[in-house]
Parts: C-alpha cells; structure tokens; sequence
C-alpha cells in the first residue's frame, strides 16, 4: 500500500504505507517546493498537513507527537507546543491561525 496526497497535480505518491510510524511523521518535498507532514495514527488513518509551523516559520511539524482532544487528533509541534488538528488544519491553541490540509489516501500498489 502505498500513501498519496492530492496537490495540484493529482495524487502524488509519497512512501509506501509501512514506511510510517503510527504516532510520529514523515516530511515530503511536494512539487510546487512546499513541504507536508504525513501522519498515520495508531488506528491506521492517515492524515497529512502542512509541514510549516507558523509560528516559528520552521519546516517541523513532521517531527511533533500525534494525541487527540476532544475526540479530534492533533498533532503538537515540536517547537512551540501548538497544537494543530489533523483534519483541519486548525491551531487549537489559536483560533485564528490554520495550516493547509491535504486530501491522503492509500493505494494498493501494483
């Protein structure tokens, strides 16, 4: 199985899903140059962000540890300890501050 995230140019495969942790991240290199960070919880979902902390401008939220609030999984930055929402993007520290999310799936590979 394979996990890929939709950016402008269609799914773009980005590792195999055995690659992945549950719990931690993985950083990918998108082709517009930007950055994501690639998540599977310990139920096996998969959830995919941008890698950007802005707070800090700092490319780290790959590195941050997976929890949930709420019943909503988040990821916490390394840095700052902000937390952001898998699914939405939303800072749940600060409700005015967001970070892109990006449609994942997982694919058979061939």
């Amino acid at each position: 199985m394979t996990v890929e995230l939709q950016v402008a140019e269609g799914w773009l495969t980005v590792c195999e899903l055995s690659a992945l942790t549950p719990g931690r991240g993985v950083a990918a290199l998108l082709p517009d140059g930007s950055q994501a960070a690639v998540f599977v919880d310990r139920a096996g979902r998969t959830y995919a962000i941008a890698n950007q902390d802005p707070f800090t401008g700092a490319q780290v939220l790959s590195r941050g540890l997976l929890g949930a609030a709420a019943g909503r999984p988040f990821v916490a930055s390394p840095l700052l300890k902000q937390r952001f929402d898998l699914e939405s993007g939303r800072c749940l520290d600060d409700e005015e501050v967001a970070v892109r999310t990006y449609p994942v799936r997982t694919a058979a590979t061939s």
